[in-house]
């Protein structure tokens, strides 16, 4: 995963936290994000507003929704050379560190951190890999109680446990075909319609 071609900056982030006693509290701005299935083509994408103060763990299920996952498998954020999870879920990868920890993070410390790209895997055995790509800063909504918006988007996600990119490939290859000597068997591992170039924003 660290050599995704993300194009994340390689030098150490650091996540700086600030003080907030004795100051008053300031509304936290919002950012458009979009997120590209790396490997795809084309690709499968999503475009979201999503609020500063988000912590990665809540922005971890708001990527769940908005691509379509089920959230059956471990995740990770490649963030310059660091990754940061749920140490209770991934200590066995070594990521117990209290500074990997994805729920002390949030999104506006990153952007602050001067990082503007960063990355977003999802099952380490199908292993997809998300681009996460700040596009600007939106202004702050103070009546708002919602934390995340999907703004637009493009193609299904594809199935869970597919066999990532490239077994994702192959699925698209074999139920283009009824003839393909594999089709009626992906049809019923399938278990339902599947159609790549559905997207529903509404839905979303």
């Amino acid at each position: 995963t660290q050599d995704s071609s993300c194009h994340m900056k390689n030098s150490r982030v650091r996540v700086v936290r600030r003080a907030r006693s004795g100051r008053r509290a300031t509304l936290s701005p919002w950012y458009q994000l979009k997120i590209a299935l790396e490997g795809t083509d084309p690709a499968v994408w999503r475009r979201l507003a999503v609020r500063g103060d988000l912590k990665l763990d809540l922005l971890h299920a708001v990527l769940q929704i908005a691509m379509g996952w089920t959230n059956s498998h471990l995740h990770l954020f490649l963030i310059g050379a660091d990754q940061f999870s749920d140490p209770s879920l991934v200590g066995d990868l070594g990521m117990g560190d209290e500074d990997q920890d994805e729920r002390k993070v949030t999104l506006a410390q990153i952007v602050s951190g001067g990082v503007n790209t960063f990355g977003y895997e999802y099952d380490f055995g199908d292993s997809w890999t998300h681009v996460l790509t700040v596009e600007k800063e939106l202004p702050p909504e103070a009546k708002s109680k919602v934390f995340a918006r999907c703004l637009d988007g493009g193609r299904a996600c594809p199935p869970e446990d597919c066999g990532g990119t490239y077994g994702f490939a192959e699925l698209l290859k074999v139920m283009k075909n009824p003839r393909h000597p594999e089709y009626k068997s992906m049809v019923r591992w399938l278990g339902r319609p599947f159609d790549p170039e559905a997207f529903d924003l509404a839905e979303t």
